[in-house]
C-alpha cells in the first residue's frame, strides 16, 4: 500500500509520486484510486487500488538493490539475439513495460552492445532513450542524487 507523497514506479512512465488517494463512484461500486503524477512528464495516472498489482505500480528500488543494477549494465558476457530489429523491438517494449528496473537495465545494456557492432534503427535509438531515461530517473531518486550524476555514471560504465 502506498501513502500520499511516495514515490512510486508505474510500467513504461517511470517514477511519480502519490498525490491523493480517491474514493470515486464507477458503475455503481464505490473504488479508491491512486492518483500518481509521473515526475518526468506531469502526467496524471489514476490507479485502482485493487488493481496494483495487475497495473504492476511498485515502489522505488531501495538502495541496496543498485549494486544489482549497475552489475546488469557492466556485464559484457551476453549473447545479442540476431534476430530482426522489430522482433527485437517488441521484446524489448516487453521488457520495459514489465516495469522491473533489471529487465530496463538489460535492454540498455544490449541496445548499447548491440550499437557497438552496427547502427540502431529509429525504433531501437527511442528504445534505448526511453530505457536509459527510466533507469536514470529511478536511480537518481533512489540515490537521492541528481540525474547527471547518474547520466555520468552511465556515460563511464558504456564508455560513451
Amino acid at each position: 500500500m502506498f501513502e500520499i507523497g511516495d514515490k512510486a514506479v508505474y510500467p513504461g512512465h517511470g517514477v511519480g509520486v502519490i498525490e491523493a488517494i480517491e474514493t470515486k463512484q464507477i458503475l455503481g461500486k464505490r473504488q479508491a484510486f491512486y492518483i500518481l503524477r509521473i515526475l518526468d512528464n506531469g502526467m496524471t495516472i489514476m490507479i485502482p487500488r485493487d488493481n496494483v498489482e495487475a497495473a504492476r505500480l511498485r515502489g522505488i528500488i531501495q538502495k541496496f538493490e543498485i549494486p544489482k543494477v549497475i552489475n546488469i549494465l557492466k556485464d559484457r558476457d551476453v549473447t545479442i539475439d540476431n534476430q530482426t530489429w522489430n522482433r527485437r523491438y517488441r521484446e524489448y517494449m516487453e521488457k520495459i513495460n514489465t516495469g522491473s528496473i533489471y529487465e530496463i537495465a538489460e535492454v540498455l545494456r544490449d541496445l548499447h552492445l548491440l550499437k557497438a557492432e552496427k547502427e540502431l534503427s529509429f525504433g531501437e535509438k527511442k528504445i534505448m532513450d526511453m530505457a536509459k531515461n527510466l533507469l536514470v530517473k529511478e536511480l537518481a531518486v533512489a540515490r537521492d542524487v541528481k540525474e547527471s550524476e547518474v547520466l555520468r555514471e552511465i556515460k563511464t560504465i558504456f564508455g560513451s
